[in-house]
């Protein structure tokens, strides 16, 4: 490309709740020589502000790719909010943008979870990040997605033999047992009958293996999981 030509510009926005790491994405990006185009990063540390560039990404210029991490901050409002409802926003009011998930967790349930509702442009295991591979996500999912890490394509490998979900029933009745809300009173916060909270909690207990356990089991292994 001649020097005098303006490359066109890539525009990121990376979500993660940890600032050194959108940082880093950022600094890692624009720092690339791409042949084709050259990348701007916008970063965002929570749900809450990571929605509003995302609106307003709607009413403007679309981000070409939006990076997501899967566990965020708690909204203001003390909602369940994770990095997997944006994606879900992303894809209902700019269904242009990639969205690309980065996230510590490689279990094949919680990524079934994600590509069921979001169904990603690609995922990357936060281990087997580094420049190389940002690069080349950025590249591939440009012009040719999905981009997966290794880790990821084992785990979602693993994925297609298991197609059961956790709904949002599901993910609330974990949130409040995580806050530590009784079972009875949970019932009334998410309309429905103590026995249907705890035939959810059973059928909880056994997708993840612990059909033994008591509340507390399932909690710390919810978390594990990255469901809390």
């Amino acid at each position: 490309m001649n020097e005098d030509e303006e490359l066109r510009v890539v525009r990121i926005l990376a979500i993660d709740d940890h600032e050194m790491t959108t940082t880093g994405y950022k600094y890692i990006l624009e720092a690339e020589r791409f042949d084709d185009f050259e990348v701007r990063v916008d970063i965002a540390t929570n749900y809450e502000d990571g929605k509003e560039k995302i609106e307003f990404s709607a009413r403007s210029l679309n981000y070409d790719i939006i990076l997501l991490d899967i566990q965020l901050f708690p909204s203001h409002e003390k909602e369940i909010r994770s990095g997997e409802d944006l994606g879900v926003l992303a894809r209902k009011i700019v269904p242009e943008s990639k969205v690309v998930f980065m996230s510590s967790y490689s279990d094949n349930l919680r990524i079934n979870s994600i590509f069921k509702s979001v169904d990603p442009d690609g995922y990357m295991v936060k281990s087997e990040i580094d420049e190389k591979s940002l690069r080349t996500m950025v590249e591939t999912v440009i012009e040719k997605p999905p981009y997966y890490t290794a880790g990821a394509f084992t785990a979602i490998r693993r994925r297609m033999k298991n197609d059961i979900v956790i709904d949002e029933l599901d993910k609330k009745i974990l949130y409040y047992l995580s806050i530590g809300t009784r079972t009875k009173d949970i019932a009334p916060l998410i309309s429905s009958a103590t026995t249907t909270v705890e035939s959810r909690k059973r059928q909880l207990k056994t997708l993840f293996g612990i059909e033994s356990g008591n509340d507390i089991a399932l909690i710390e292994e919810a978390r594990r999981k990255g469901f809390i």
